[in-house]
């Protein structure tokens, strides 16, 4: 039977699965380096070296913190009191980062006579209200320990506006911290956490002669192994339900998990699960933390299997120190994911051996029924609401934007950094149909492959008659969704046309759009999780992000593309739409070679998304670091430069785009259009992105050019 030409090339990996699939191997091979470190440091004994990088890659998650022990004393509010049975609700503001409020309730313990010790409970993904925060707080409380309970940002709490894990959380990535590297939103989790054995400072009636202990359940415990690293006042801690090694849940099992615990290049630096433990442990006993790790025996998100097997090598280390009691593991039976009583328990017990230095102080025997929640009015603090992740991450980008050069090198330069391009991609492997002649022009299936694992679809419709420009076409839907049925791109290129102008054009889902889009897994049925959060936040962690990708695959495309003479020959205009033109624009200004850029329906800029309260666009939008660089009107005005240079003064500038979308995908109006042109200098921005206004353009720019 005869070949049939026009239908797509089989790619030899499933493409439904193939950026996830690239994104694990990736991922497993920076965590067999981080296994390996792990097994040289107990072989050779150096465990103090391994303990310092470990402390060093942290510590540089976040850069210079305005909490800890040299920061200054926090300002504090008294809110309200409750005397309860054995204890007293104090509840108490204090700042963190300026403007924004820790809403702590303090546990006083009111059978004991001062100064006590202290413990700090830092709030999972939830509330300080519920069951989990309130009752273990009561326990440490009635056991004599004064307990500091507060909210993470968002979540079930009173710091929810403008402080969402997902929706803010993500925006810090596109602002800098103090050292140039990529923000987290985890900087607020740990901040807070540190800030309040600041506020334990103040309090006459805590004795830290011994420092403090920390513990916290699920993002709690997460919280409590990270500032375990940047405050040496914490000297015993219990994370409870909330470790397992990154290579399973998080990268095998595709959790989808938050942004704030996908640090920037976070894998790179092989900071796994266990090295957080591990690190605790010292190169002697004195210098190893104890640890009690906690993990429900039917916790259905961090399964004790292999919360087990993260404990057994945590054990190692703190058996090579010669710690081996300072460690312990306990599983608590038939309970799920929570911080039970039980668990209260057992750290109360470590913490008299540990913290007070008492083994033999007994542990009270109340039972559960003993404890009953509060009602949360009593513990509610009223913090400010009107500073949070969205507001601080946008005073950040306003301070970046005036010290931004607009020098158009140098964020070229920028652009090839952010995308991992130091020189010139050559053109990729590529499978090609042969040609079905379709009306004016010859239809081609095309298959790229500019990395290996890494296949990306393409489509060639190439002009009969001789072309004005060839066109590469970027789009994050599909690359053929504007040339079906006489579609926009259609017309642009002069299908069917008897006479006039006509086109060449090359289209190409970049990885993760139109063909390349990723299969569902099963975490992400739940209802924060999307397939673009989950990939977004693992590629950040690989200090790759999925735009820069995509930039890549443009700039191969494009390497392709003039390594076919048929359609080099013709002037090459880059169109993009959405976020291809996002990418477009990128492919531009590094490639500094294309006859012109025309983008529509494209982000307008990266501080609309901060300005506003919800956005429309996907996480993988989110470039990190970005705004240290420049903002997207910025880097339009940058590739006009660019591609002009050496061109007549007179000529139409090549670079265009047509109504560019504010951050809650709605186009701009006329005025703002207007207002971005003269923020820009030159008339680049418009409005009607028709099929005649896009052909006229191109016509223009290939005229001029």
């Amino acid at each position: 039977m005869p070949d049939i030409v026009q239908k797509p090339i089989a790619p030899t990996v499933d493409l439904r699965d193939m950026l996830r699939q690239h994104i694990i191997a990736r991922s497993l091979d920076y965590m067999r380096q981080a296994e390996q470190r792990r097994q040289t440091a107990l072989r050779d004994g150096d465990i103090a070296a391994y303990q310092q990088a470990i402390q060093t890659a942290v510590q540089g998650f976040y850069g210079k913190l305005p909490v800890g022990r040299n920061s200054p004393r926090p300002q504090v509010t008294a809110v309200s009191r409750f005397d309860k049975a054995g204890y007293r609700l104090e509840n108490v503001l204090f700042d963190s980062f300026p403007g924004w409020q820790v809403n702590a309730t303090v546990y006083v313990p009111l059978d004991y006579a001062p100064p006590f010790p202290a413990v700090v409970i830092p709030v999972g993904h939830s509330g300080k209200q519920f069951e989990s925060y309130q009752l273990p707080a009561q326990f440490f409380a009635r056991s004599g320990y004064l307990a500091v309970l507060f909210d993470p940002p968002g979540q079930a709490s009173e710091k929810r506006p403008g402080n969402d894990h997902f929706v803010d959380g993500v925006r810090c990535y596109l602002v800098g911290t103090d050292q140039g590297r990529p923000a987290t939103s985890s900087q607020y989790f740990v901040a807070d956490a540190v800030r309040c054995i600041d506020y334990l400072e103040t309090r006459a009636d805590v004795d830290l002669s011994r420092g403090v202990a920390m513990t916290g359940v699920s993002g709690g415990g997460t919280t409590t192994t990270l500032a375990v690293h940047l405050d040496e006042r914490i000297t015993v801690i219990g994370p409870s339900c909330c470790l397992s090694p990154l290579s399973d849940l998080d990268i095998t099992q595709c959790y989808a998990n938050c942004p704030e615990t996908h640090v920037w290049e976070r894998y790179v630096q092989g900071i796994d699960e266990v090295d957080l433990l591990c690190a605790v442990a010292g190169a002697t006993p004195t210098d190893s933390r104890p640890t009690l790790l906690m993990a429900g025996e039917l916790d259905e998100v961090f399964h004790v299997e292999d919360t087990a097997q993260l404990a057994d090598q945590v054990r190692a280390f703190y058996q090579r120190a010669g710690a081996a009691d300072r460690f312990e593991f306990f599983i608590d039976r038939d309970r799920g994911h929570c911080y039970s009583l039980d668990q209260a328990r057992q750290f109360t017990a470590f913490m008299n051996r540990w913290l007070l230095g008492q083994p033999d102080r007994p542990v009270c025997d109340w039972p559960d029924a003993a404890f009953t929640l509060d009602p949360y009015e009593q513990m509610r603090c009223y913090p400010r609401l009107d500073v949070h992740m969205r507001s601080l991450t946008l005073d950040r980008a306003k301070t970046l934007e005036s010290a931004r050069t607009q020098d158009a090198s140098r964020m070229r330069a920028a652009a090839g950094e952010i995308a991992g391009v130091q020189h010139q991609l050559p053109a990729p492997t590529a499978q090609v149909s042969e040609p079905l002649q379709v009306w004016t022009h010859d239809w081609r299936q095309a298959l790229l492959s500019p990395e290996p694992g890494i296949q990306i679809p393409a489509t060639i419709v190439q002009a009969r008659n001789k072309p004005t420009a060839t066109i590469l076409h970027l789009d994050d839907q599909h690359r053929n969704r504007l040339l079906y049925r006489n579609g926009l791109l259609s017309r642009v290129i002069g299908f069917m046309a008897d006479q006039g102008p006509v086109c060449n054009y090359l289209g190409v889902d970049l990885r993760g759009w139109g063909d390349t889009y990723p299969a569902m897994y099963p975490f992400e049925m739940a209802g924060w999780a999307t397939v673009e959060r989950t990939l977004a936040y693992k590629s950040n962690a690989l200090g790759d992000p999925l735009m820069a990708m995509r930039i890549r695959d443009g700039l191969s495309a494009l390497a392709f593309l003039r390594s076919r003479p048929a359609l080099a020959e013709a002037p090459i205009i880059l169109t993009g739409s959405g976020l291809g033109g996002l990418t477009a624009l990128h492919v531009a200004a590094i490639d500094g070679q294309v006859a012109g850029v025309i983008v529509w329906d494209s982000l307008v800029s990266f501080r609309s998304i901060l300005e506003t309260e919800q956005y429309s666009w996907p996480a993988d939008t989110f470039i990190p670091g970005i705004l240290v660089h420049y903002d997207i009107p910025e880097l339009v005005r940058a590739v006009g430069q660019i591609l002009s240079d050496g061109r007549d003064a007179s000529a139409l500038c090549p670079v265009a785009a047509f109504d560019p979308r504010d951050g809650q995908g709605h186009v701009l109006s006329e005025a703002a259009v207007h207002d971005l042109n003269a923020q820009v200098g030159r008339e680049l921005y418009h409005l009607g992105a028709e099929a005649q206004t896009l052909s006229e353009t191109i016509r223009e720019m290939v005229r001029t050019g």
